[in-house]
């Protein structure tokens, strides 16, 4: 099968590759729509470490191929979406309701056996967070799958695996946004457009978009953005004068930058929450006054998938999506194949994308 290979760090193409059949608890999936996402590219240029050589994409949806020993959850036929946090149900934070913090994705990209499926000229590849699903098919952790309505399209269906997972579960389940609070969201690609449509089903009064690109800008008043700030200007006085001075209830970091994680502290009221969605560097970090800390009472919070238990929310997010209170076509700004993969990750490092999307036969 093609698919899309981390080879070494900056250097992914798309390869020939080998894949095993599932093994007991495990299923292959035809790929049918796979996201790309931010974090893939952060595991090929390392801002995200990995062993490489792997197989890039996490966020996904298609059919069920082949299902392996003692798989129940699925039959060959359905249509799924991928999650890229398996919710074992059985380690020490699914069992304390943090299914989202589940240990049982192996870094490596390996299976549960600790093994691989996939190989390229004989050398033994990881798959990124055990998906792998910037590929024709994935062999992935039946845990890892969720049947969906056959009516709803893959397209659409794949962001729920990871941006709008994690942009809505972050309103909801990390910031918990109130009724008529006031909210800014420091970066507007996928999951900052996530995050907007999130508050807006909480009812937020006010939902600053903050960017440095004018067209991730026109998105997020799209999306239900009622101001909007060019990050090229003073963001932090510009969130605070449209709020009175004070600061938001509620902001949101989704570009993984340090400094612009503190533009978003700095622009939280005093008591208010600061959400960090965005993936930074591990030699990085952000800095925060020793004194202000405490003095000003704002929650940090760190947020990974949006706090969410996808068994639960996935679908109930497409549950939104069919009564068109989400909307995630509109996030699709442009489409290509899997050969155009190397394409798509420039054009996302360019700004150019809501999100872009690589669709299979």
């Amino acid at each position: 099968m093609k698919a899309l290979v981390a080879l070494e760090l900056n250097h992914f193409c798309v390869e020939d590759v080998s894949i095993e059949p599932p093994r007991t608890g495990e299923v292959r999936v035809r790929m049918k729509a796979a996201g790309v996402c931010h974090s893939d590219l952060s595991v090929a240029n390392g801002t995200v470490p990995m062993p490489l050589p792997m197989v890039l994409g996490h966020e996904g949806a298609g059919v069920v191929a082949e299902v392996g020993p003692g798989v129940t959850n699925v039959a060959v036929g359905d249509h799924v979406v991928l999650s890229f946090v398996p919710a074992c149900g059985e380690c020490f934070f699914c069992v304390r309701k943090e299914p989202h913090l589940c240990i049982r994705c192996d870094p490596g990209g390996r299976m549960w056996d600790g093994t691989s499926r996939l190989r390229l000229r004989g050398q033994e590849l990881g798959a990124m967070s055990q998906l792998g699903c910037l590929a024709e098919y994935a062999v992935v952790p039946a845990m890892s799958v969720m049947p969906i309505d056959r009516a709803i399209p893959f397209a659409s269906a794949a962001l729920v695996g990871c941006a709008v997972m994690t942009g809505v579960g972050a309103v909801f389940h990390t910031a918990r946004v109130e009724l008529a609070s006031t909210v800014a969201v420091f970066g507007c690609g996928g999951v900052g457009l996530a995050v907007i449509q999130g508050a807006k089903l909480a009812g937020a009064k006010r939902i600053i978009a903050v960017d440095l690109a004018d067209n991730k800008l026109e998105y997020a008043r799209r999306f239900g953005a009622t101001d909007c700030v060019n990050a090229a200007e003073d963001p932090v006085a510009a969130v605070k004068a449209l709020t009175g001075g004070w600061g938001v209830d509620h902001s949101f970091e989704v570009t993984g930058r340090p400094a612009v994680m503190e533009q978003a502290y700095a622009a939280a009221r005093r008591g208010g929450s600061v959400c960090i969605i965005g993936v930074g560097r591990y030699t990085e970090s952000m800095q925060l006054n020793a004194l202000m800390l405490a003095g000003e009472g704002k929650r940090v919070l760190g947020c990974f998938y949006g706090n969410a238990n996808f068994r639960v929310d996935m679908p109930n997010l497409l549950a939104l999506y069919q009564a068109k209170r989400l909307d995630l076509d509109g996030l699709i700004t442009r489409t290509y194949d899997l050969d155009e993969a190397p394409r798509a990750f420039a054009d996302l490092e360019a700004g150019r994308n809501a999100r872009g999307l690589v669709l299979f036969d």
